[in-house]
């Protein structure tokens, strides 16, 4: 029996990339309408596991439903209902902000395109900016831009990896205000991965800690800030990449 409102299920999932393993043994699930935080030093783990749900590389092991659904044999379906934003990937650069939506739009079949692009280009304040080259913008600018595309069809499920990143602390609030008006709104899932402690603090109902491919500590801000005896997530996250925890915890499962 498909269960409604989980959004995302990865079970015992692991990829490989030759020797190398990016993601060992990952299992987590997130119920509809959540805003989870997926955290961890560079490395962790946390893009391979976007990427995954993305269906942009496969899984050596495991598997992975959508809405209920397998994400290989369901992709098409699962995606038209998904999208993503980085801060570290960009539009094509010889366009014009409107056109690139409007290429984005065309794919996901957004009814009233045009529409909804002028207003997610107001909502993020590029009204100004529609008919300017996309390689003119800002890096802060193209962030913004790649919101909109993320937005356009209107996602149930919105996977954001740093998505204020390349933002000044205004327009960092601005995002986060918008991605929490949104959800509230439409009831959208989100994974947020961002090493930006305020996003996370701000946004996200649930925290997933990762190291070496594992997930070592989850819950919300203040059960994780009690778990490691932190005042701040940001202390959390310093301990934990400073400290080779999941080590120690395999020691002490040793040990038992």
């Amino acid at each position: 029996m498909v269960d409604t409102n989980m959004v995302v299920e990865l079970r015992h999932v692991r990829k490989e990339f030759g020797a190398a393993v990016a993601v060992d043994d990952l299992s987590f699930c997130v119920e509809e309408g959540e805003i989870v935080g997926l955290l961890g030093a560079n490395g962790a783990g946390k893009t391979t596991s976007i990427h995954m749900l993305l269906a942009l590389i496969t899984p050596t092991a495991g598997s992975i439903k959508s809405f209920g659904k397998d994400l290989q044999r369901c992709r098409i379906e699962i995606l038209e209902q998904t999208n993503f934003a980085s801060a570290y990937q960009f539009l094509p650069w010889n366009l014009k902000v409107w056109e690139n939506l409007f290429v984005f739009a065309e794919i996901y079949r957004v009814k009233q395109g045009r529409k909804r692009i002028n207003d997610l280009l107001e909502l993020f304040e590029l009204a100004h900016m529609r008919d300017r080259i996309t390689g003119a913008l800002s890096a802060g600018e193209q962030t913004r831009l790649n919101l909109c595309k993320a937005l356009l069809n209107k996602p149930r499920l919105l996977l954001l990896d740093e998505p204020t990143a390349s933002l000044d602390p205004d327009q960092a609030d601005k995002v986060r205000k918008i991605i929490a008006a949104l959800q509230k709104e439409t009831g959208m899932t989100v994974i947020n991965t961002s090493h930006n402690m305020i996003d996370v603090h701000e946004l996200c109902r649930r925290i997933l800690f990762m190291q070496k491919g594992r997930i070592i500590a989850q819950g919300d801000a203040d059960q994780i800030m009690t778990q490691f005896g932190s005042a701040s997530l940001e202390d959390v996250f310093i301990t934990i990449a400073r400290t080779p925890v999941l080590e120690k915890l395999e020691h002490e499962l040793a040990k038992n």
